[in-house]
């Protein structure tokens, strides 16, 4: 049970839905609490369990409700659901806050995951004043490309249904490769931690003459290597870096977002045809009808020097908002500001072994990020991300390692180290390979050598 608290439902500008909920044991901390996918919805969830640690919290549907058809189509829900929904919540939940209380928020923090890791990277990018701090996590922050990546091979295997991959090609293939990489960090645990150092060759899982099970036709190998592979525009040139190996994707066909994405926002057409999607032609027209969809500009000097602070995360196996994209700007970030070692002042990246979308997979995955419960016991910076951003933004103590747990219902017990990049985690020999203690956080040759790609 929560103590008594205000809760505040309102609208900005007759679309822009948003609830402000104001604890009577307040914190004098503002919590922006983001919603992924297409939004039209409240995060709830986050902003209920946030309210029991005395935030006052913030949530924003996007500038449309999900029942909402064809929102898309609409210019200015468009670009409230790109940026302006949650920079407008923003502020109306710092000036409700201080009617409320008598004074102003002291720091104010956004949290969020998928469409919400987008938006924490959005609030930073074009309002810098908003937040001390930003959680962003699975953020995707070049979604138009993600976007085409999902579409594209979801109608190539419409198109080839011999070649269509099921649930259990996908679990063959990460099973695969996790048995032939797992001991890379000197223990096997059934998680790889630097996939980036993996080396798999598909080949090995070609059905043999005869054989029927635990294996993969010749059509439908050939169609995982299309999709872990670059993808390529129509002229054969790489559109963006392909998959890390073992990394799954979604069979089945398209998400509904994909579809609403291109008939509605782009081409303002309900009968749409989707054979008809052009990669590089749809990601063009899709960059002009929602330019700031993308969240992967670099200019952040403002939100730097204004001292605020960044912690993004991304789970290495996330099969959604993939993890290349996200390293990728980490990388540009770190060039655009005197290199990892001076933007880790401000802006850390964790990556997380084994973590699917948000959460969920074989590794370690709750550790304080948007809609991951139970939180851990009491305010602790060191197993909960939330609060070590807090504790790096007000005690100015920099984050060198956090514990993430797994879910008790799957496997209690299990912590894991997770490391700021480019640091990945080593066991130490002869230690328990289910706890976080037994793991130290070295540098990467590795991953260094990813942020000297272009």
């Amino acid at each position: 049970m929560h103590d008594a608290f205000c809760r505040v439902e309102g609208r900005i500008e007759g679309n822009i839905g948003f609830e402000v909920w104001l604890p009577r044991q307040w914190n004098k901390r503002l919590l922006g609490a983001g919603v992924g996918g297409p939004a039209g919805v409240y995060n709830h969830a986050h902003m209920a369990a946030r309210l029991a640690q005395g935030f006052a919290t913030v949530t924003t549907d996007g500038g449309h409700k999900a029942s909402q058809e064809r929102w898309m189509a609409d210019p200015k829900a468009r670009v409230d659901y790109e940026h302006r929904a949650v920079h407008l919540s923003t502020l109306a939940a710092k000036t409700l806050a201080a009617r409320f209380y008598g004074e102003a928020p002291a720091r104010a923090y956004f949290t969020g995951c998928s469409g919400g890791g987008r938006q924490a990277l959005k609030e930073m990018q074009n309002y810098p004043g908003d937040y001390d701090g930003i959680l962003a996590g699975a953020p995707g922050p070049y979604m138009p490309l993600q976007s085409v990546r999902m579409l594209w091979f979801a109608l190539e295997q419409q198109r080839k249904p011999k070649g269509a991959l099921r649930e259990q090609d996908w679990a063959l293939y990460e099973a695969s490769v996790t048995k032939a990489c797992d001991a890379s960090d000197g223990v096997r645990d059934g998680i790889v931690e630097n996939p980036a150092t993996c080396r798999f060759d598909t080949a090995r899982l070609l059905c043999r003459p005869g054989q029927a099970e635990g294996c993969l036709t010749a059509p439908r190998l050939a169609m995982l290597d299309a999709i872990i592979s670059p993808m390529t525009d129509e002229d054969g040139a790489p559109m963006d870096g392909g998959l890390f190996p073992g990394v799954r994707t979604r069979p089945g066909p398209p998400s509904p977002l994909l579809r609403a994405m291109w008939a509605d926002g782009v081409h303002d057409d309900p009968d749409w045809d989707p054979m008809s999607f052009s990669r590089s032609g749809d990601l063009a027209k899709a960059n002009a009808a929602m330019p700031e969809l993308r969240a992967d500009r670099t200019a952040i000097r403002p939100f730097i020097q204004g001292g605020s602070k960044a912690i993004i995360y991304q789970g290495w196996q996330d099969p959604s908002t993939n993890a290349g994209p996200t390293i990728d700007y980490y990388a540009a970030l770190a060039r655009e500001h005197g290199g990892v070692a001076a933007l880790s002042d401000a802006v850390r990246l964790f990556m997380v072994p084994g973590m699917y979308h948000c959460q969920g997979g074989p590794g370690a995955d709750i550790f304080g990020g948007s809609g991951q419960f139970p939180l851990a016991a009491g305010a602790d910076p060191t197993r909960d991300m939330l609060w070590a951003l807090i504790r790096w933004v007000e005690d100015d103590r920099t984050p060198q390692s956090i514990v993430a747990a797994r879910n008790p219902a799957s496997a209690p017990g299990l912590t894991r180290r997770l490391c700021p990049f480019p640091q990945s985690a080593r066991h130490r020999a002869g230690e328990l390979p289910d706890e976080a203690g037994s793991f130290t956080c070295e540098d990467d040759p590795a991953l260094r050598a990813m942020l000297d790609r272009p």
